[in-house]
């Protein structure tokens, strides 16, 4: 099945209805025929453990991205977290450039320490030793600097469950291989990761705002050489989910989908299932898939992949 619109009678039937019999109905939204990915052959370039993150959906990304042409000058990512789908763009030279835009005083913190202060990030993380002590030290600390703030974001985000940074979240009580809350932390690793995001730099902008408030402004004229990928916290339907990993949180999700559907710029928005997002899909027109991925419980769960295009097709 190719990808398409929401179709609200799909799968009504005549003659199984006439004998008694009623099929289930065929699901309105396809599914996409990129296969799942398994996130570990995914480089990893964020030195953040976002929850929600987005690495599942790279190979996605890649296929969107290149199908484009001329090739993308700019994308902007007005909920950025951890930044996966802009840092692979750049790095991968899918775009020339990227604006990562984030609210979040702690994740913004720590992009401008990343990208402003690598050199001096790097130090800091082959220094700190990462037992349970000193990350409760760390973390009743007021930070003097946007250095001091982007590392003791870094130190919380790898070493809580599930690199939950809003208010009380707990630190990982057995982690990789009984560790502990030192489990996710690799300095080897993290020095690379911000070497090369050093080595991009000028490649990579960051601004700490509201992205909603950003697309209001710029929604209308981005042009034809920007695209968007567009990832907001899960509130829609109810859900509870982005509540309680993010500090911001509170999204008007049908003026999102008007801002989208009122410009000109090409995008990708990720969202998960519910029936407000698929009435939203419906009403303006949208294309969408679903998308095959495992949560931290390693059931499968399906995430929307929404375009105003059809671009994820057999």
């Amino acid at each position: 099945m190719s990808e398409g619109k929401i179709c609200p009678d799909a799968g009504e039937g005549g003659s199984p209805a006439a004998l008694g019999r009623v099929p289930a109905p065929a699901d309105p939204i396809p599914v996409s025929p990129i296969p799942a990915v398994n996130v570990a052959s995914v480089p990893q370039r964020s030195p953040l453990r976002y929850p929600g993150g987005k690495t599942w959906l790279i190979p996605h990304i890649r296929h969107w991205l290149k199908g484009i042409e001329p090739r993308p000058k700019l994308l902007v990512e007005p909920f950025a977290g951890g930044g996966i789908v802009s840092l692979t763009a750049v790095m991968e030279g899918l775009v020339d450039r990227c604006l990562m835009v984030e609210l979040d005083r702690d994740v913004a913190a720590f992009w401008h320490a990343a990208l402003r202060h690598g050199p001096e990030l790097c130090e800091m993380v082959q220094d700190f030793e990462p037992t349970r002590e000193a990350v409760d030290a760390l973390s009743r600390q007021v930070p003097e600097t946007v250095l001091e703030h982007g590392f003791r974001t870094l130190v919380l985000n790898r070493t809580r469950r599930g690199g939950i940074l809003a208010p009380g979240a707990s630190l990982s009580r057995y982690g990789e291989s009984g560790k502990g809350v030192a489990s996710r932390w690799y300095p080897g690793t993290l020095k690379k990761r911000f070497s090369v995001i050093g080595g991009c730099g000028q490649r990579i902008g960051f601004s700490e705002a509201d992205g909603m408030a950003l697309l209001e402004v710029m929604a209308g004229s981005l042009g034809d050489n920007c695209v968007l990928f567009v990832d907001p916290p899960y509130t829609a339907g109810g859900k509870r989910a982005g509540k309680r990993l993010y500090a911001h949180n509170e999204v008007d999700h049908g003026r999102l989908f008007e801002l989208l559907a009122d410009g000109k710029t090409d995008f990708v928005m990720t969202y998960d299932r519910a029936p407000e997002i698929e009435a939203l899909v419906r009403k303006h027109g949208f294309h969408v898939v679903q998308v095959e991925m495992k949560n931290t419980h390693h059931a499968r769960i399906y995430e929307l992949v929404i375009t105003p295009r059809p671009v994820f097709v057999h």
